[in-house]
């Protein structure tokens, strides 16, 4: 398991396979890394779906409106909500999409991002400056690998619970 060097921006996210430790990078992108500790502490990020999951590409989840598998679950929907908090403006940085980076899911408007994410399976630099980068995979990425694919998946997986390093 990773050294967590600052507890407060590093996010524990529990899969059917183990924990991914990710690092937050608020000196990076302030607001998105804010917006993933306030869902994460209330709670909203536990059982969402990986609702859209492309071998080679990413996996995306974090629709706590529509993602939620115990609570009036529908696939068809997950994907098209957001979070109770207003949308964020892009906060697009110089890091590249590489492979374990987390990407701010949003519509064709740069300032939608709400509360989806995506997690890089690979490089993908085709994405940089287009997406907000504001975190990343510093352990566990082998567990982000065994997410279920599909778009959506049959059977999808889901984060167990997500939790802020310092609260756990």
């Amino acid at each position: 398991m990773a050294e967590i060097k600052d507890p407060e921006n590093t996010i524990l996210m529990e899969l059917k396979d183990g924990t991914v430790i990710i690092e937050l990078l608020p000196d990076v992108a302030p607001k998105h890394a804010e917006r993933m500790k306030e869902l994460a502490r209330s709670g909203a990020y536990d059982n969402v779906c990986f609702h859209r999951v492309i071998d080679g590409f990413m996996a995306q989840t974090g629709d706590v409106e529509h993602g939620d598998m115990e609570d009036g679950f529908n696939i068809r929907r997950a994907g098209t909500g957001g979070s109770d908090l207003p949308d964020l403006p892009a906060e697009f940085s110089k890091l590249p999409h590489d492979r374990g980076t987390l990407g701010a899911a949003r519509s064709q408007n740069p300032n939608s991002a709400n509360s989806q994410f995506f997690i890089n399976f690979s490089d993908n630099h085709f994405l940089n400056g287009q997406y907000t980068v504001y975190g990343r995979v510093m352990s566990g990425m082998e567990h982000v690998d065994a997410i279920t694919r599909g778009e959506p998946p049959a059977n999808p997986d889901r984060m167990i619970s997500v939790k802020v390093a310092s609260d756990a």
